[in-house]
């Protein structure tokens, strides 16, 4: 799936994003789009990558998923194959404090980001969510849920393989 195909990771240089970059490097692609709005882990994990991998395959880009024009001519310019959709705020007690965050990031972000990934026909499309989305208590949780439901409403009129991922948060996030 990953050999010789561009992909695109947003969060590239969160705790998830960051191992996805490692493994989907194993997989030989033929360009690594990186994407993440932190211009400091984004620059420790591209000089981590450059030790093992040719320059050209990678391309780190500091953007914001929230922002459609952006979002919009990297998609373009790219043509991924495959998205992975990292790009979360995650911290349950933050985002209690922070709600609106959470919807902008987890939610429109993500509808952004599959919209767009439909209307270039992107193969698929994967969203990193969570355990908490399965009973959503809190704001990222549910968040994280309305994201979910979004990619199965999209996937009824997509050419694009709409997936979503479930991991466990660790204690205390």
């Amino acid at each position: 799936l990953l050999e010789g195909a561009v992909v695109m990771v947003t969060g590239a240089s969160g705790s998830i994003g960051s191992e996805l970059c490692r493994q989907v490097l194993a997989c030989g692609p033929e360009r690594l789009v990186m994407i993440d709005r932190n211009e400091n882990s984004l620059h420790f994990l591209h000089t981590e990558l450059l030790e093992r991998h040719p320059a050209e395959r990678l391309c780190p880009i500091v953007a914001d998923i929230t922002d459609p024009v952006r979002m919009e001519k990297l998609m373009s310019e790219h043509r991924p194959r495959v998205v992975y959709q990292a790009a979360a705020y995650k911290h349950v007690p933050l985002m209690e404090h922070n709600p609106c965050e959470a919807v902008k990031n987890n939610v429109l972000g993500t509808r952004l980001l599959a919209e767009l990934a439909s209307r270039f026909g992107v193969e698929r499309f994967v969203v990193i969510s969570t355990d908490k989305a399965i009973n959503p208590t809190n704001v990222m949780g549910a968040s994280k849920r309305v994201a979910e439901i979004l990619l199965q409403w999209l996937q009824r009129e997509s050419a694009t393989r709409f997936i979503a991922v479930r991991f466990g948060n660790v204690l205390g996030s």
